[in-house]
Formats: structure tokens, C-alpha cells, sequence
């Protein structure tokens, strides 16, 4: 699927949730970051995988639904790859260029289990207690603008 295709039904709620696995997370993230500062790359990251937990009916419980933490970090890294490696031609790319990136279990290197399993880390971003989340060491790239909508 085309990176505008992707993105529309992401941000319309309709992409389908049998679909919705980490590597769609992590394109979701990319195409967010190459058009917006991060703040606001991150804030409609957040709304809109609400709204498409909505639109499925995915109940919130501890262990289902949106978690801010999660959501965080890997909108950190994401940008960190970003930053540093700069954008591919779409998100697919980006994606099987950073095979970092589709290890999920990379956030154990910062985050212990007991402290991701905390009901706080779910509400809101909780710092890491294991290491601290890399920075770019590069200045990050100003948003691309590219048309994704």
C-alpha cells in the first residue's frame, strides 16, 4: 500500500485492524515526523491511534489500548533514526532500511518490565529505568512537508 493510501485510512480510522501490527506503527510515526516538528508529529500520532482503537471498538484495559510510554519512545526513535539517517523515498523504505526499528523488543534496553506494565506508563510517559532513550546527535531534520495528505 502507497504511503498516501496508508496515511489517509490511519488518520480516517479505516485502516484495518487485522493490518495494525508494530511495522504500521513505526511507518504511522515516519510519516508523521517527515511532515511535522515532533511535538505535533507526536500529538497526532497519539489522536489518531485513539481514534483508531475507537473506530475498532479495542477496549482500554492494562493490557490493551493505547500506551503513552510505548507511543513515546517509539516516536523517539523514529526520529532519532530520522535525524541521524535522514528520510528514504517512502515509509516502507524507511522501514527495511532501520531493521532496528522492527526489533520491538529493543525497549527493554531503557524500560523494565514491571515499570511498562505500570498503569501510569500507560497514561502518560514515565522515563526509562533502565538507560536513558538516545538523542540525535545531529541536529533533527526541520520537517520535510512531504504531500501524504
Amino acid at each position: 500500500m502507497d504511503d498516501i493510501t496508508f496515511f489517509q485510512q490511519f488518520e480516517a480510522g479505516t485502516f484495518p485492524h487485522e493490518n495494525w501490527h508494530h511495522r504500521e506503527h513505526i511507518k504511522a510515526a515516519y510519516l508523521y515526523l517527515c511532515r511535522y516538528p515532533f511535538d505535533v508529529a507526536l500529538d497526532r500520532m497519539r489522536r489518531s491511534i485513539q481514534a483508531l482503537n475507537a473506530a475498532h471498538r479495542l477496549p482500554e484495559s492494562p493490557g490493551r489500548g493505547y500506551h503513552e510510554t510505548m507511543t513515546q519512545v517509539w516516536m523517539r526513535l523514529v526520529h532519532l533514526a530520522l535525524s541521524e539517517y535522514g528520510p528514504e523515498d517512502n515509509a516502507d523504505r524507511f522501514y527495511e532500511a532501520h531493521p532496528e526499528l522492527a526489533e520491538k523488543k529493543i525497549i527493554r534496553f531503557f524500560y523494565s518490565k514491571a515499570l511498562l506494565g505500570d498503569p501510569r506508563a500507560k497514561l502518560e510517559f514515565v522515563a526509562p529505568d533502565l538507560a536513558p532513550l538516545p538523542r540525535p546527535i545531529k541536529s533533527p531534520t526541520p520537517p520535510l512537508n512531504r504531500a501524504i495528505n
